[in-house]
């Protein structure tokens, strides 16, 4: 026989043989119980089609693996806590990607606009390209005097 204190009672559980543990008065504990790889499949296969499942379905489900219909119940509620749990940190994960590349594409955007803003201009032929910068600037009041003509044009 096995002897084990539980931490959080601080009770003293005894493990016989035949796998049943008994308290310190020697009644049954409650034990988790372990599932086979067969019923674990099943299990995963139902949840895969179906998060939740009926009375009907949950009692059909217990008797054709040997289990409680307590057992499915509380194996499907887990099971949905853990997928809601992964669910939730792969869409932070992928809005943390996509945040990211958004501000590597900004970042990238502002460096071309700055070499684009930097680079001389011609007034024959950047005619399009002053004016997508004058108005990204959002420049007031600003006279643009070509060298071609005599008129100025207030933007």
């Amino acid at each position: 026989m096995k002897e084990k204190k539980n931490g959080s009672h601080g009770l003293w559980a005894i493990n016989t043989q035949g796998g049943m543990v008994l308290d310190k008065d020697g009644k049954k504990k409650h034990s988790r119980p372990t599932f086979s790889g067969q019923q674990i499949f099943a299990l995963e296969k139902t949840f895969e089609q179906t998060k939740y499942l009926a009375g009907p379905e949950r009692a059909r489900l217990a008797y054709s693996l040997g289990m409680t219909e307590s057992q499915v119940k509380v194996w499907f509620q887990n099971r949905r806590t853990k997928w809601r749990k992964r669910h939730a940190a792969e869409m932070a994960s992928a809005k943390k990607k996509h945040d990211s590349e958004t501000e590597k594409m900004k970042e990238s955007s502002d460096n071309e606009d700055d070499d684009e803003y930097n680079k001389p201009l011609d007034p024959n032929s950047d005619d399009e390209k002053i004016s997508r910068l004058l108005k990204k600037h959002k420049s007031t009041n600003l006279t643009l005097i070509s060298p071609c003509s005599n008129n100025s044009d207030t933007l």
